[in-house]
């Protein structure tokens, strides 16, 4: 029943009562909001509680109007199968409302009407709403200043939403809208610039501001609207055109808005300073306009490298940002988030691969200059902009003030650091680089290491030995030597791969770093903190002669006073495990100091970061080790512990989740012994119904795999855990092939037990994923059925005869040449071969049901004759498209086809005879008895064990197929006669002597 003006009193109740505190208010109203929602007529009345003046002060109610209105555009706008929708009179009608409320003077419900129109654009426009830009346009021209500011508003929002559209009409939308907005949107903001920076130049020149506060609300809501236009023509600049990368187009807008943003940014600078302290508001605006005029230019080079590139736009703007973080004025030292724009944008230059020599092919455009050689001819005149701006004397200078100025640390650093030097690890290593200045100096510096490396190598050596010189290793005071030495030691640590050219580790350490760490005084965590940094980056340099000192410095850092040390250490220590070249035999004796560090440091960490880091390094042990096993009861303690302690915190019980598996691998057939502690939360992942399941499954999953193929025997707590595999796959095919080898884990490791305790599971989990799955999924799936009939031939295809129906179907259906589907046939049909030599009886009767004969009707297959002799037909098809195990099935198979009372199968005869004549004279991989244990003797129990000695028994490699075709051959002419004899007379000479010769046959 659709809901009118008279049902408006209810809503709005409705509304107020579902931000009640009181849960028995708040309930029942949240869920007659939510019934309410598919009904018509329903966002009509919240549009209603939203613009209705009598409840202009009712913010909070209308804010909640706003929300479900949102709410109900995602779920209704378009029409949906479980709902007719919001009509189309009603979808009308609330686009009309919205246009005639634009002058909304609360900013919160301003923003929300905003988002309204702009998701309803994204549903509608054009098609639905072709009038929507032109009539805000149009509304602009005659607006006042609130209303213009809430237009942009709108513009603004209902842009950045048509901007995600990808399909190439939604982009040739855009690209229209752009070209109609463009210039009066670039006009309004270079008359707002004026406007703002005459206001400024008033503002600083008066004291007495009091009498002008109306002026100033105006001044302000420029400022605003000004900013909204700024972020239109970025969008416009940016989506309204293809890149230049690509199209190698100018794009002209390019040229004219970037030189004005930089003036503009530029103009704004000064007032930085002049309106900080009486002017607070005013003062947050130039922020704001500054940082965003710098990441407008980055965002425009980014996307259109070329136009930018230009020697009128590149030039002014690298010149001002390098001369900002080379030479900033004192008070612009205070602005961090410029300074951190004008880093980003050297950084993107000096990366940029547009202006580095080309390497694309040679591919033509319609006058026949090539795209390669125009984009070489852009790149050249780039790259001379970049030297003339970029000469050595300008790069060693942006190098020294990098490393001296900004890698120094402050007093507001060691502040932070000392009163909680956990987070100021993390702030300082793991934060965004883009929002901390010395991280944003860290990336510039190497970007500009990496291009000028030879210049620069040995002016970073100089940099280094001076500081080292002026600060000796007994230094205990926080000095500015101390500082500088903390800096040169970041700034090598970066640049090891080329550094190395020009600085020998080996004497770095045993003459610097290793007597650093001798020093204990509290100030030196500084250093120490740094050489961490530096023996983790320069892993791949550390030769043998030096590991063992370097290992056991680590393990010194990882058991210092300082948390930020430890971390340091600890991360350092995750790339020396994790190295190729990583020495256990000098390790393996500091792996109980190792263990009980870790332990220490994780029961001591507060923060979620600290703790993955931790666990990451014993993980990254767990893996590269083999000494755990005489540490493996307190691992079960920490492990315990971590688990009890990580409820609700999802990466962490991840990284836990990969640690025990570690720990279990390592065990290896020593693992029962963990159970107690590991069972219990194998089973917590494996449930579908647990709170965190979404995030900890995959993991579980591979847990569990670990856990039954390291596994010595089956228990019946893994045992009982089977069924939960079937409800997993039951949801989705999301972890597919750790399922299939867990499934062969059960089957391997369970045997008779398993499949007599959850054979209805089995028939349910094959029947699930055959016909439900691509060609990739059943290549997984089906060498686990072949198994699986091995070991049970008499049990199993009874069980799962509507999957085998499946695999007849897939045999007896075209492949149309494609690969993977001639793969799953040949594989399908190997299955159907065993299950012939294995249980003849059974596929005799599964060949025969009404039901099969029913399905193939179904699916389209037409058979000519019995079902079994069109099986006949595929195995002779697809004999070359298995393996040599399959290929002796189906020569097995065949022969006990030659056994049929049938004439048809004299037809075959020839065909027959020679695929097991090539199959017995091309040999098998049979392995005896005699050589399976050889094997086997070196083995200690484990999966591979248990299926080494499943292949031994498999009765397709014992059978002598040989002695097969000589007896079936002697049947079948017994059977046949002189029908017999006419069709081997039939067969050519020389096939039948291979065949002679195969069955060694005077």
């Amino acid at each position: 029943m659709a809901l009118s003006v008279s049902d408006l009193s209810a809503i709005y109740s409705l509304l107020a009562n579902s931000m009640s505190q009181d849960e028995s208010i708040r309930k029942p109203a949240e869920s007659a909001l939510a019934q309410s929602e598919s009904r018509p007529g329903f966002c009509s009345c919240l549009m209603e509680v939203i613009t209705a003046k009598d409840l202009a002060s009712q913010v909070d109610i209308r804010l909640m109007a706003s929300v479900y209105f949102k709410n109900s555009i995602n779920r209704y706008w378009r029409k949906r199968r479980d709902s007719s929708g919001i009509s189309n009179e009603e979808k009308q009608h609330l686009k009309q409302k919205l246009l005639s409320h634009l002058r909304e003077e609360n900013y919160q419900i301003a923003q929300m009407l905003a988002v309204l129109i702009s998701k309803i654009a994204r549903f509608d426009y054009p098609r639905e709403w072709p009038e929507l830009v032109s009539f805000l346009a149009q509304q602009l021209p005659s607006a006042d200043v609130l209303t213009s500011h809430r237009i942009f508003m709108i513009l603004f929002r209902t842009l950045k939403e048509l901007s995600t559209k990808r399909l190439t009409a939604d982009q040739r939308n855009f690209a229209e809208i752009s070209s109609h907005l463009y210039k009066y949107c670039w006009h309004i903001w270079q008359s707002d610039l004026q406007t703002i920076s005459h206001g400024f130049s008033i503002i600083t020149q008066s004291y007495n501001s009091n009498g002008k506060e109306q002026h100033h609300d105006d001044l302000y809501l420029t400022c605003e609207r000004w900013l909204f236009c700024l972020k239109i023509i970025c969008q416009l600049v940016i989506s309204g055109f293809q890149s230049d990368a690509k199209c190698i187009q100018e794009i002209r807008p390019v040229k004219e808005v970037s030189p004005v943003l930089l003036n503009a940014a530029q103009s704004f600078l000064p007032y930085y300073t002049s309106l900080q302290n009486r002017h607070p508001k005013f003062w947050e605006f130039i922020k704001r306009a500054c940082t965003k005029l710098m990441k407008v230019l980055v965002a425009i080079q980014q996307r259109h490298p070329y136009s930018f590139g230009d020697i009128c736009v590149l030039q002014p703007v690298l010149n001002f940002c390098l001369n900002k973080i080379t030479d900033p004025e004192p008070d612009i030292l205070s602005f961090e988030q410029f300074l951190i724009k004008c880093m980003v944008m050297a950084k993107s230059v000096f990366e940029c691969k547009e202006y580095k020599p080309s390497v694309t092919g040679r591919v033509m455009d319609e006058n026949g200059v090539t795209l390669e050689q125009m984009k070489k001819n852009i790149s050249n005149a780039v790259a001379g902009v970049l030297t003339r701006l970029l000469p050595n004397e300008r790069i060693v200078l942006l190098c020294n003030v990098l490393i001296r100025r900004y890698f120094v640390l402050t007093t507001s650093d060691l502040e932070e650091w000392y009163e909680n030097p956990e987070v100021f690890h993390h702030e300082q290593d793991m934060v965004q680089w883009t929002e901390k200045l010395r991280p944003c100096a860290e990336a510039l510096y190497i970007v500009l290491f990496e291009n000028h490396s030879q210049l620069l190598a040995p002016i970073v050596v100089s940099i280094l030995q001076e500081a080292m010189n002026g600060c000796p290793t007994s230094t205990s005071e926080i000095t500015p030597g101390l500082l500088l030495k903390d800096a040169a030691y970041g700034a090598a640590a970066y640049v090891y791969y080329e550094l190395s050219n020009y600085l020998s580790f080996r004497d770095w350490f045993n003459g610097a770093l290793s007597l650093e760490l001798s020093n204990d005084h509290p100030n030196m965590r500084i250093i120490h903190r740094k050489v961490a940094l530096i023996l983790g980056q320069w892993v791949s340099e550390i030769k043998d002669d030096t590991k063992r000192a370097v290992y056991c410095a680590l393990i010194r850092l990882l058991q210092d006073k300082d948390l930020s040390v430890r971390l340091a250490a600890c991360r350092s220590l995750c790339l020396h495990v994790e190295d190729a070249n990583f020495s256990e035999k000098d390790f393996s004796d500091l792996l109980p100091v190792c263990w009980g560090s870790c332990f220490k440091l994780v029961k001591e960490v507060q923060e979620f970061d600290s703790k993955v880091q931790v666990l990451n390094l014993i993980s990254v042990l767990l893996g590269h080790v083999n000494e755990v096993i005489p540490y493996a009861g307190n691992l079960m303690h920490f492990f315990q512990m971590v688990w009890e302690e990580s409820s609700g915190e999802s990466l962490l019980r991840i990284q836990l989740l990969i640690a025990l598996q570690n720990f279990v691998i390592a065990l290896g057939y020593q693992s029962p012994s963990c159970y107690s502690m590991l069972l219990p939360i194998l089973q917590k992942g494996i449930d579908i119904n647990g709170p965190d399941e979404l995030n900890l499954l995959e993991d579980s999953m591979l847990l569990w795999e670990a856990t039954l193929s390291h596994a010595p025997a089956m228990v019946p707590q893994l045992l009982a855990y089977f069924p939960c595999l079937l409800e997993i796959l039951e949801r989705n095919f999301d972890h597919l092939q750790v399922a299939v080898d867990i499934i062969e884990d059960y089957i391997i490791l369970g045997g008779r037990e398993f499949l007599s305790m959850h054979a209805s599971s089995v028939a349910k989990l094959l029947d699930l994923i055959v016909g439900n799955v691509n060609d990739r999924g059943l290549l997984s799936i089906l060498p686990i059925i072949d198994i699986l009939i091995l070991c049970f031939p008499m049990e199993v295809p009874p069980l799962i005869s509507s999957t085998l129906q499946k695999l007849v179907v897939i045999c007896l259906s075209g492949d149309d040449g494609d690969p993977s589907k001639t793969a799953v046939k040949a594989s399908s049909a190997a299955i159907i071969a065993r299950i012939l030599v294995m249980n003849t009886n059974y596929l005799a009767q599964l060949t025969s049901e009404p039901s099969l004969s029913s399905v193939l009707q179904q699916t389209g297959v037409a058979i000519e004759d019995n079902i079994l002799l069109s099986l006949v037909g595929v195995w002779l098809d697809k004999v070359d498209n298995v393996s040599l195990p399959q290929k002796k099935a189906f020569g097995l198979a065949l022969s006990i086809i030659l056994t049929l009372r049938l004439p048809q199968v004299l037809d075959k005869l020839d065909q027959i005879l020679s695929v097991c004549t090539s199959v017995i004279l091309g040999g098998t991989d049979d392995l005896t008895e005699e050589e399976s244990r050889s094997h086997d003797e070196d083995l200690l129990p484990s999966k591979e064990l248990r299926r080494r000695q499943i292949k031994v028994s498999d009765p397709i490699n014992r059978l002598s197929l040989e002695n097969s075709v000589r007896d079936n051959l002697q049947t079948c002419a017994a059977l046949h006669g002189e029908s017999f004899n006419s069709a081997i007379a039939k067969i050519h000479p020389a096939a039948f002597a291979q065949l002679k010769q195969a069955l060694k046959m005077p």
